[in-house]
């Protein structure tokens, strides 16, 4: 048994499958006769070429949106995809050791890395960065000619069983990349409540457990494993009874989610008649229609970052638009936010630079990345106000932490509209814009902010790690990232309070919207519009339609009285208790 984070709820038994980047099982492939050596020889070669054409688009595309400079990176990739050294070392590898091009391609990866480990200056470690990327490259052609993941997943004695997914860690490309593949469960060793293992499984609704110290150690593909999505635990080949009682815990689960999609065409409302939104946080085209599904009456956080993670190379303005209309089109009748970019941290694209930072959580991320490629951010602005005259539209910008960066991004848009005027662009004229509260800064000076933008969406979750200063995603702190502590509530309310006072609209988006828990205090501390994860909004509907606002106003009143996280973990566990006790599984531990 594994201890972990417990980061999306449920129970399901399965079989592990281990990931390593685009190679699949971390274990070496052999070809199944010599015959099959000069076929994947060539197979390798083409991938190669390939990689390199892409390449060479990409330099030229890159130069041209954002300038020579930013293409640089690119120029040093299509150096590395043209070595001979590292080419010949993976043909010998097909040709003498039989293996496949896959196989090869990461034992000369894991080769490069233990050299360039052993050498302590930040150039080399770049360098290591940009071979990865590239090896990583020609391997994602390579996988292009066969799934991922196989269907079907074979245990012995155990027959078909759903595909649990294992890996050190799950970078964004490879969670958007995992979007459409049979996956019931996602174990990592890296990463916490708000990873992108966590937002990938929230989002489809599956049990996952971040933050599992020694699991790829443990664990090999084929082994029937169990994930507790509500307690963040892990068990490896557990014996018949465990097994037994965990498959009844899964089919319970199951079938109460199933019910619970039943009330996606009921408006949400408390028991006492009180009209509430529930709009969905969406990464992509799937998460939409998902959100549709489940009885979302709009899209509260479309994340455009990954747009970019997933595109081989910068989007340009006529690529964002498409991808932006599309999205609304597909919410016909329903508001869309659009966040602007939202990058840095742990989500990083080559053409934007890499930047050693001790702390780059709390650097050079998100708007601030933004101000620094003004031709980028001015090009999304263009596609988003565009992409605004098909629907109800609203622009929201991330990290805010002053009235002076609000006021230049507001004057941004002003420029940007003029601009589009002026070239007989057609445009949605009202588009309104928003600030994300997400800097305790920001929190603290609420009012100035209030006077100079349309809406506030409250992000919870960096909000939380910026106030208790504490990376979630680092397993050691991520216990100080705790949502039902006194000092969040605190700041919320002053943020909410001030939001009524003026009439402005105000959403929280963070994971703090689709935990039943906090959501009790939320909505008795007056929030009436939350956004989360797709897979949540039957659960938060039904749990909000048996509460009233009198009882919800009576529970945030005595959250705001207490004095630690314990106090007020043990209080709303109780009431939720008392208001729907089959809606605790929906909920940590």
């Amino acid at each position: 048994m594994h201890k972990g984070i417990a980061v999306s709820p449920g129970v399901v038994v399965g079989v592990a499958y281990r990931l390593d980047s685009v190679f699949g099982s971390s274990e070496p492939q052999c070809l199944e006769s010599p015959e099959s050596i000069p076929a994947e020889v060539e197979r390798f070669d083409r991938a190669v070429e390939l990689s390199a054409t892409e390449l060479e688009a990409i330099v030229v595309k890159v130069a041209q949106q954002l300038g020579g400079s930013e293409a640089d990176i690119f120029k040093s990739h299509l150096q590395i995809v043209n070595d001979q050294t590292l080419l010949a070392k993976v043909r010998s590898l097909i040709e003498t050791q039989q293996l496949t091009a896959l196989s090869a391609l990461q034992l000369v990866l894991q080769s490069y890395a233990a050299t360039f480990a052993r050498i302590e200056h930040d150039y080399f470690r770049e360098r290591m960065t940009d071979i990865r990327d590239v090896i990583s490259r020609i391997g994602s052609h390579l996988t292009l000619q066969s799934p991922l993941i196989p269907t079907g997943t074979h245990v012995d004695g155990h027959g078909d069983e759903p595909v649990i997914l294992v890996a050190h860690e799950i970078l964004p490309s490879q969670a958007m990349s995992l979007g459409n593949l049979p996956i019931a469960g996602i174990v990592t060793e890296t990463g916490g409540g708000t990873s992108h293992a966590a937002i990938l499984s929230r989002s489809r609704g599956i049990p996952a457990v971040s933050g599992v110290v020694g699991i790829t150690g443990d664990v090999r593909s084929g082994d029937l494993m169990v994930v507790d999505g509500r307690d963040g635990l892990v068990l490896v080949r557990p014996d018949r009874e465990t097994t037994a009682a965990y498959r009844k815990l899964q089919r319970e689960f199951f079938d109460l989610k199933d019910r619970l999609v039943l009330n996606r065409d009921q408006p949400a409302r408390s028991a006492d008649g009180s009209q509430i939104e529930l709009l969905a946080n969406i990464n992509n085209l799937a998460d939409t229609q998902a959100a549709l599904k489940v009885g979302a009456t709009g899209v509260g956080l479309f994340r455009t970052e990954y747009l970019f993670l997933t595109h081989q190379d910068v989007p340009d303005e006529e690529e964002q638009y498409q991808y932006y209309r599309q999205i609304i089109e597909d919410s016909p009748g329903c508001a869309v936010t659009i966040r602007t970019l939202d990058l840095g941290g742990d989500k990083t694209v080559p053409y934007l630079g890499r930047r050693s930072e001790a702390n780059p959580f709390m650097g050079w991320r998100s708007i601030r990345l933004s101000f620094e490629h003004p031709r980028l951010f001015e090009r999304q602005i263009r596609a988003i106000l565009r992409a605004g005259r098909h629907g109800k539209v609203n622009m929201l910008f991330p990290m805010i932490t002053t009235l002076e960066e609000l006021r230049y991004v507001n004057k941004l848009v002003e420029e940007t509209r003029r601009n589009l005027r002026r070239e007989g662009v057609p445009f949605g004229e009202d588009v309104k814009t928003g600030v994300m509260v997400e800097v305790p800064a920001a929190a603290v000076c609420i009012d100035a902010l209030l006077r100079e933008t349309d809406f506030i969406s409250i992000g919870s979750n960096d909000l939380i790690q910026y106030l208790v200063a504490a990376d979630r995603d680092n397993p050691k702190v991520a216990h100080l990232c705790e949502p039902l502590s006194p000092a969040i509530f605190k700041v919320l309310q002053m943020v909410l309070d001030a939001c009524q006072r003026t009439g402005t609209p105000v959403t929280l988006c963070g994971e703090m919207a689709g935990q039943p828990r906090s959501v009790l205090a939320l909505f008795g501390m007056g929030l009436r519009r939350f956004s989360m994860s797709p897979a949540f909004v039957p659960t938060i509907k039904a749990l909000l339609s048996s509460v009233t606002t009198a009882q919800a106003e009576r529970f945030a009143h005595q959250v705001l009285q207490l004095k630690t996280s314990e106090e007020i973990r043990t209080y709303l566990t109780a009431r939720l208790h008392e208001i729907s006790s089959a809606l605790e599984v929906f909920d940590s531990a």
